[in-house]
């Protein structure tokens, strides 16, 4: 029997990586979560650095409901940035699994392609082992030399990515 289509919270720098995130959400056979509208973020973000830090953890949290698995789209920025840090951390200890698919090789709006970013699974330390996170969790780099063969391995490999991850994720 096959898989159920996944429901996965996508997890993303988003200035410089919406309209690559915005293609890897397209794909069919998983379901992502809805992403904040500017003006959305612009109301959430609001207030004083408290106000506006309780706000995003209460988003977060809302977006991660129901969920079974958080993918990381890491662009040439994503890694070690506050928000991105919080959403791998809490995914982790909420019992989700957790993967990264690097997508700097996807173009932009104006058709560029980035520089390849770090693991953001390197900043993090798992609890009981004391070890990076990526000596435990998979970040995928697409294979192809192009954005369009980039694209056509996330589609390929994305949900048996999301499978492998909730399975890593069980077993630690």
């Amino acid at each position: 029997m096959a898989n159920p289509k996944r429901r996965v919270f996508y997890s993303f720098h988003y200035k410089p990586d919406v309209i690559r995130a915005s293609q890897v959400r397209q794909i069919g056979a998983i379901e992502g979560n809805k992403s904040a509208t500017d003006n959305e973020w612009e109301k959430i973000t609001s207030g004083d650095e408290t106000t506006k830090d309780k706000a995003i953890k209460k988003w977060i949290a809302d977006q991660m409901k129901g969920r079974t698995c958080t993918v990381v789209l890491v662009g040439q920025d994503t890694a070690n940035r506050k928000w991105i840090n919080y959403e791998i951390i809490k995914s982790w200890d909420d019992g989700m699994g957790v993967v990264g698919i690097h997508i700097h090789g996807l173009k932009n709006f104006e058709g560029n392609i980035s520089a390849i970013g770090e693991n953001p699974f390197d900043y993090i330390t798992h609890g009981v082992s004391k070890k990076k996170l990526s000596t435990i969790v998979k970040c995928y780099n697409p294979a192809g030399s192009n954005s369009k063969e980039r694209y056509a391995w996330i589609e390929q490999h994305l949900a048996n990515a999301i499978e492998e991850a909730i399975k890593i994720r069980k077993e630690n």
